[in-house]
């Protein structure tokens, strides 16, 4: 063999080392990669109710991935029993996290379930509304009349009952309320039982387009000085936010990222919740959309103060304690997990 076959093989032998030393760390790193883009999920459970039109942002965060992008496998469940049993099942760790309106947790929070509210999710969930039969034709009207809501502990029934006290009109003594199970609230009206309902959509949609007559709005839970309140929130149990604070910031964010993706998405998002959504078309539930404050959702201390301002609502209705103070409250139940 000559020399200079000796040195071309030499060389051969050295370049073929270094390509090998070259791709030993791009080798290591795709394995990493590789690795961490097959990291397991942290699972959680979320309770909703599919019936609520607004939170079609629950279903988008799971359809369009963004759950999973921020590191989430949520096993979404439909959720209709009481809010005590909900907050129980928070407390207990049977579910990991729920969306609820704020009427409706306040007196149960105040009661001690370990439940820490997270961030807020939109506003415009309830309405006030006239039949027109009745002669209302504003809000003073509602004196001697009888409104009706789907049961006395109704979030409708406590915001309104504050609402009214607002504008001068006694909720106790002024009108009277009377409960109707889902639909008879339309033929109570109909009737002439009730002059006014106070609930939420769809159903109050619903009984709008179906019952003759007509029907004026007459204010909803954006009209001021709430156009720029959540009336529902996100909530987590209290050792769920021990042990695991960043899945929860991260369900938190996820979230708050599909608020503000149906806010451009809207069409995109009714076809979505569209499959849960009993009776209605794609274009009627964006109609409903329009009432809807999608861009609501506070976080850190503005949400902080907001829940101090509907327990202070809560109190002087009667609701809350006389001696719970709204800012201990709100510090004590709610927890920023986003900081």
């Amino acid at each position: 063999m000559t020399q200079n076959t000796i040195d071309s093989r030499r060389r051969s032998l050295l370049r073929a080392a270094g390509s090998l030393a070259l791709a030993a760390p791009l080798l290591g790193l795709g394995e990493r990669a590789f690795a961490q883009a097959a990291a397991p999920k942290t699972k959680l459970t979320f309770a909703w109710s599919q019936v609520s039109f607004c939170l079609t942002p629950v279903p988008v965060a799971k359809e369009t991935g963004i759950f999973e992008k921020n590191g989430l496998d949520v096993e979404l469940i439909n959720y209709s029993g009481s809010t005590d049993q909900l907050l129980e099942a928070l407390s207990t760790n049977k579910s990991d996290a729920a969306i609820g309106m704020i009427h409706r947790w306040l007196k149960p929070l105040e009661g001690g379930f370990n439940v820490k509210i997270v961030a807020g999710a939109h506003g415009g969930c309830v309405r006030l509304v006239a039949h027109k039969p009745s002669g209302i034709a504003k809000l003073a009207d509602l004196r001697g009349k009888a409104i009706g809501v789907p049961d006395l502990a109704q979030p409708a029934k406590h915001f309104f009952a504050v609402y009214l006290k607002r504008h001068g009109i006694d909720p106790d003594r002024d009108v009277t309320w009377k409960a109707y199970q889902g639909d008879l609230l339309g033929l109570a009206a109909q009737k002439g039982e009730i002059q006014a309902i106070a609930y939420s959509d769809p159903l109050l949609y619903r009984i709008e387009r179906d019952i003759k007559g007509g029907w004026l709005q007459l204010a909803t839970n954006t009209s001021p000085p709430y156009e720029d309140k959540t009336c529902c929130v996100i909530g987590v149990g209290g050792d769920l936010v021990k042990k695991n604070r960043p899945a929860v910031a991260a369900l938190a964010r996820s979230l708050l990222e599909a608020y503000d993706w149906i806010q451009t998405h809207q069409r995109e998002g009714a076809e979505i919740f569209h499959k849960y959504a009993s009776g209605l078309t794609v274009d009627e539930i964006l109609h409903l959309y329009k009432q809807l404050h999608f861009h609501v959702h506070p976080t850190g201390q503005s949400l902080r103060d907001q829940i101090a301002f509907y327990a202070q609502d809560f109190k002087d209705l009667g609701v809350l304690k006389p001696a719970t103070d709204p800012k201990k409250l709100a510090d004590h139940i709610f927890t920023d997990v986003l900081k």
